[in-house]
């Protein structure tokens, strides 16, 4: 059978209805044990919802993380500033209407709050494009390149009461007998005299074929300190490490690619094609990890990537598996997805109707128009900080 080409003409003419309410809901999800990382405690997650429905009833849903409290101020984004821009437009014009959002929020929604409300935004137009078309994200975008994407296995915190060593072997043995094939545990929330022991026992659970990645979350407070935490770590031959330092120190990650033999990644905290452009064009990584919830949405998680793909850059997109399974099926220099096991960490899935799962460290691709997200009502409502308005 022949594809689809993304937004061919002759599809886009059925789209003809217009978009005729924007309303959006902030939810906050306990979490089953709270975790630590090198930087933050967190105990619950707190999201933004929102939906985005055309006047003949088509509905698009999309939504962004907004930390481990005051969600609702991403919502009143939604609320107050963006959903102006949406109503009344046609469901195809993303380009058009994510120009309009970031340009009259310029002032509040360069990065931050304002930012993940876009993007929250931004998903929900997808969604609702792809239901109007009946394709799913992976056909609009132009893949997919296959039936399953790669992921690997995404844990690895500092939990309470536990032995850090002990408990580290154990839980990265698990996820290679599981079927996958690359790992990822957190670093720089222990003095490294007592993280060493800690990755030493990491390596040896999965062995010394499989990709080690190294999240720091921001741990270290400069390009020295992390360049000599950094060379010990390089004992266990990491795949990457990832936020050794504040997202804004490009400098000091420059520095730190320069006098570290461990590949570098970052992106996660990072907004829009501009903000990734100054990664790129001072050489501060080697590795990308943009989120389409963060970084403005889907549309523009494409400019980001086609300016990686001009600098030979690889995506390895950061946590939401449920859209960037699609993502990373679609876009040639999208690697991998990142996967989280264990509903402990990532509990969006306790409000999924449909959440996807991996096997043999593969996740299928959503088949369902849209992004293949669906939420549970009942579940929302179990956990709401306010209701859709």
């Amino acid at each position: 059978m022949t594809d689809i080409a993304p937004f061919a003409p002759t599809v886009l003419a059925t789209v003809t209805d217009r978009i005729a309410t924007v309303e959006a809901r902030t939810i906050s999800i306990p979490l089953s044990k709270p975790l630590a990382f090198s930087t933050r405690y967190v105990a619950q997650r707190e999201f933004t919802l929102v939906r985005v429905r055309t006047a003949d009833g088509v509905e698009g849903t999309g939504y962004c993380y907004c930390g481990n409290r005051a969600g609702r101020l991403v919502t009143e984004f939604v609320r107050d500033l963006l959903g102006t821009h949406v109503i009344g437009a046609n469901p195809t014009a993303v380009d058009t209407i994510w120009a309009a959002m970031y340009r009259d929020g310029i002032l509040l929604a360069r990065r931050g709050a304002g930012l993940r409300a876009i993007s929250a935004v931004d998903v929900a137009l997808w969604d609702l494009l792809g239901k109007s078309l009946g394709l799913p994200l992976h056909r609009l975008l132009g893949g997919p390149k296959p039936d399953r994407v790669p992921c690997y296995a995404s844990g690895g915190y500092y939990w309470q009461g536990v032995d850090p060593v002990q408990y580290a072997y154990d839980e990265c043995k698990g996820y290679v007998d599981a079927g996958y094939k690359a790992v990822k545990i957190k670093v720089g929330g222990l003095p490294i005299s007592e993280e060493m022991p800690r990755v030493r026992a990491a390596r040896k659970a999965i062995g010394a074929e499989v990709p080690l990645m190294m999240d720091a979350n921001n741990a270290w407070p400069d390009a020295t300190s992390a360049v000599t935490a950094i060379r010990a770590l390089e004992e266990v031959n990491p795949f990457w490490i990832e936020e050794p330092l504040m997202p804004d120190d490009v400098d000091g990650l420059a520095t730190i690619r320069q006098k570290v033999r461990v590949p570098i990644a970052t992106g996660e905290m990072e907004g829009t094609r501009w903000g990734f452009k100054t990664l790129l064009e001072r050489r501060a990584v080697d590795m990308l990890q943009p989120d389409s919830t963060v970084l403005g949405g889907i549309t523009e998680f494409r400019k980001v990537a086609g300016l990686a793909a001009a600098f030979d850059v690889p995506l390895y997109p950061h946590w939401m598996h449920h859209i960037h399974t699609s993502i990373v099926a679609s876009i040639p220099n999208a690697v991998m997805v990142e996967y989280f096991p264990d509903l402990s960490v990532l509990n969006l899935g306790n409000v999924l109707r449909n959440p996807i799962k991996a096997s043999d460290g593969t996740l299928p691709l959503p088949q369902e128009p849209g992004t293949g997200v669906i939420f549970d009502e009942k579940a929302l409502d179990q956990f709401a900080v306010d209701g859709w308005q």
